[in-house]
């Protein structure tokens, strides 16, 4: 992956809290609470937008027949 411009503050934030090397166990830990963090708080954003365009299962299906990529020449 490459990486471009500054570190977020999240990666700093990171950084400061994790100074030291973690045993494999512990670095898999950390990283499934932070992916369950983070698809928590994406599920709850998803679940109020659903509420608030008021999406029903008629809104996915008609999201199976778009076709949204761009035309090349």
């Amino acid at each position: 992956m490459e990486q471009v411009g500054q570190l977020t503050n999240l990666q700093v934030e990171l950084l400061k809290m994790f100074n030291y090397n973690l045993k494999e166990k512990q670095l898999i830990e950390v990283k499934n609470l932070l992916s369950s963090y983070f698809a928590k708080n994406i599920t709850k954003e998803i679940d109020e937008l659903w509420d608030s365009e008021k999406w029903d299962a008629n809104t996915i299906e008609s999201w199976k027949n778009e076709h949204l990529r761009t035309k090349y020449q």
